[in-house]
């Protein structure tokens, strides 16, 4: 009979583990996408997350149904080394003298489009979430896993799982919410004060053409 692939796996069988990655890298690289709002860097979770699985390939248990959540609960543990190696690296950075700054015209684009501006705010207020809240949600909602599944992947009792989400889902709602009338507050601003200085070139050139008669 053959063996299981959980069984295959602990035994060090690379075709089983390519199977594993066949089966789950897409997953597991969606999960990143949204913890991380990060392509690249979800990328380099995928490979990261595979390389240390096969690490502890020892460490899957015998009996149960998808690997899914172990995975879920490693790319979870990289994705937190891997803001902590960031947060090392940008403070490294602060030390070095100023770059000039280079103007970003994302933000005045995408605040012409209502959707954008949502999306924006939405995204800007998933990462105001606490990780333990943030990572939660992402397996519960957009991976749907249920409590008890997410309970077993990051080792928590059902009772956190559900309160997490909970309090996730509340906070999301009032910071996108916070968020968007920042945005929209900021763009009326802009709005107005290109309106001012449209106003006084105005004048100025009434001015001028007043004084040459």
């Amino acid at each position: 009979m053959e063996k299981s692939i959980r069984a295959r796996i602990r035994a060090g069988d690379a075709v089983a583990f390519g199977e594993l990655f066949d089966d789950h890298a897409g997953a597991v690289h969606r999960y990143a996408v949204r913890l991380t709002a990060d392509w690249a860097m979800a990328e380099d979770v995928v490979s990261l997350t595979f390389l240390e699985a096969w690490r502890l390939r020892a460490r899957v248990e015998a009996d149960g149904e998808s690997l899914r959540p172990w995975l879920f609960a490693i790319a979870g543990n990289v994705i937190r080394n891997t803001r902590r190696a960031a947060r090392r690296h940008q403070n490294a950075l602060a030390k070095l003298p100023p770059r000039e700054a280079i103007p970003d015209f994302a933000a005045e684009l995408t605040g012409r489009i209502a959707d954008a501006e949502q999306l924006a705010a939405a995204k800007s207020a998933l990462e105001r979430l606490r990780p333990a809240e943030r990572e939660v949600f992402a397996l519960c909602v957009w991976e749907g896993l249920d409590h008890a599944t997410v309970a077993q992947a990051l080792d928590k009792p059902v009772g956190t799982i559900r309160s997490r989400l909970s309090r996730a889902r509340s906070r999301l709602r009032h910071l996108t919410a916070e968020e968007l009338a920042a945005t929209r507050s900021e763009r009326v601003q802009r709005t107005e004060a290109t309106g001012q200085v449209a106003g006084v070139r105005a004048i100025a050139v009434r001015s001028t053409k007043e004084t040459s008669r």
